[in-house]
């Protein structure tokens, strides 16, 4: 597909002025389109138009009105503006910035300069509208997978399963989902729901909450459903616009999840959100820290941060148990919530018990 070039909004009172620089962008194949006042450039704009010619001295309406106009219009406050002008004192150079201009051209107008001036903010345009493309490509397909989960989810709670066993093993199969994508098994789920298990029972939770972080601990990573296979199945490290696509699964994961009428799914959106968060302050996506981060969350990010540092993934081999612990003693109030840690070390036999009962 051949590429579209770039289009030009030239404002400036003076036909001739219009016409040369209209003359000089044609030449280097660009589009132009042309206006006579800042009023006329304001009903041209959209969000076709990749950059603005600005004049600064027109009447009525001068080109610091323009700029602080188009900088109000969310959805064109981005588009690059070059002033085309004649005034050179600092004083009126800083009002164009504060008024919103990227950069400047002086007059007479030197046809070089303005290339230059010209190609580095369309180059840097055209970055920042593959960025959105790419959010908006994402952000549709995320869509599409939550509204088909939350029709099974609404399917599955209307039809109201004849027993709470055929439930809890939907939601396991679901659960299961984003783990396969993830180069996992499902033995992944059923180690870390039952880790969970261990020191929600430990730390003295009743039989019922017990059993609802057990049954909705498989659903922490269902947001992973949502990001694309080239980042989660990545074998090296992920850059930083890669982690910040990853980091989005907790808040896909409680998106799919939340609004239901079942405790297992309500539960299970309250640990997709918060089991990356961190004793400190330092995790995401809220940032959350100590006891206002929800209780499950916490039990969560110890069960998940210990299967995940003992089993195999596409970046790492599989740590030993002594390693791991070694690992995860360094994030003891600052990762994990302390006294939780210290109940998770305190029944580790049990923790390798299920271990060895889940193996891959």
């Amino acid at each position: 597909m051949e590429e579209k070039p770039a289009k030009i909004l030239i404002v400036d009172d003076e036909l001739i002025n219009r016409k040369v620089l209209e003359g000089l962008l044609k030449a280097s194949g660009l589009e132009c389109v042309t206006a006579d006042s800042g009023q006329m450039a304001l009903s041209l704009i959209d969000e076709t138009i990749d950059l603005v010619l600005l004049d600064i001295m027109m009447p009525g309406m001068d080109g610091y009105l323009v700029a602080k106009a188009i900088r109000e219009i969310p959805k064109l406050s981005d588009i690059p503006i070059v002033m085309v002008t004649a005034l050179s004192a600092k004083e009126d150079r800083l009002k164009a910035v504060e008024c919103g201009a990227n950069d400047f051209v002086a007059k007479p107008i030197d046809s070089t300069e303005l290339s230059v001036r010209m190609t580095s903010l369309l180059r840097m345009k055209g970055y920042r509208d593959e960025v959105k493309r790419y959010q908006q490509r994402l952000e549709q397909m995320v869509s599409e997978k939550t509204k088909a989960l939350r029709a099974t989810l609404v399917e599955l709670e209307h039809a109201r399963l004849e027993t709470v066993r055929a439930h809890m093993e939907t939601i396991h199969k679901l659960s299961a989902a984003a783990e396969y994508k993830d180069e996992d098994t499902a033995s992944h789920i059923h180690r870390m729901s039952r880790y969970c298990a261990v020191i929600a029972d430990q730390f003295g939770l009743d039989e019922d909450a017990v059993d609802l972080i057990l049954n909705s601990s498989p659903m922490h990573d269902i947001g992973k459903m949502g990001i694309p296979d080239a980042i989660l199945l990545k074998p090296g490290k992920l850059d930083d616009q890669e982690w910040e696509v990853m980091r989005r699964h907790t808040v896909m994961g409680a998106n799919i999840l939340g609004g239901s009428s079942s405790k297992y799914l309500e539960a299970g959106a309250l640990i997709a959100a918060t089991h990356h968060e961190k004793w400190d302050g330092t995790g995401y996506p809220e940032r959350l820290s100590g006891v206002n981060i929800p209780l499950f969350g916490r039990i969560a990010a110890i069960a998940d941060v210990f299967d995940a540092l003992t089993t195999k993934r596409p970046y790492k081999d599989a740590y030993s148990n002594e390693k791991a612990v070694s690992i995860m003693a360094q994030g003891r109030g600052t990762h994990f919530d302390p006294t939780l840690y210290d109940i998770f070390i305190a029944n580790f036999a049990l923790i390798e018990d299920i271990q060895r009962e889940c193996r891959d």
